[in-house]
């Protein structure tokens, strides 16, 4: 994921919502509508901008109008594309929390110094953040972004320390 810093992924569109342009729209604010603080919302792949009206809600998400999608067809052209928010716009975060954006590209170092890898993707499968780290050869090795695992972030220097739990790092 190469996101440009000044953009922040907010939601993103799971396909269309009925026959008339609607769309299933899914928010990754803490504040699902919180989404709409945001707008316009820039798409990740064409940097088209949309103004979004929400129209109803769905088992994950909400149904939503974008501006200038009147089809279908159009609808089901945007399915998986992220929609992205100006991060001026966004609040500042308490110390202990990140934007995932802000993690990937971070060096990773254990506690003795030894470089560990690069964090490739932050994931969230419900229960934690986990980091995806890629090391020197080819593989990635999921670490789970806690306190006792991942005890300094240092933005500022680009570096996180970690205190992996044994055996998961080759």
């Amino acid at each position: 994921m190469n996101e440009n810093v000044d953009q922040i992924c907010v939601g993103a569109v799971g396909g269309s919502f009925g026959v008339r342009g609607e769309v299933r729209l899914k928010s990754f604010c803490a504040d699902p509508e919180a989404i709409m603080d945001y707008l316009p919302l820039i798409a990740e792949n064409s940097g088209q901008s949309f103004l979004i009206t929400l129209t109803g809600r769905t088992k994950n998400g909400f149904t939503a109008r974008l501006s200038g999608i009147e089809t279908k067809e159009d609808a089901d052209a945007l399915r998986g594309v992220r929609l992205m928010a100006d991060r001026t716009r966004l609040p500042t975060l308490p110390d202990d929390e990140y934007y995932y954006s802000d993690l990937i590209g971070l060096e990773v170092l254990d506690t003795g110094g030894t470089r560990l890898g690069i964090v490739k993707d932050v994931r969230n499968h419900g229960a934690s953040d986990i980091l995806e780290i890629q090391t020197q050869g080819s593989e990635t090795v999921l670490l789970p972004f806690t306190q006792a695992a991942v005890p300094t972030v240092d933005l500022s220097i680009g570096r996180i320390i970690a205190d992996p739990p044994d055996g998961i790092f080759p």
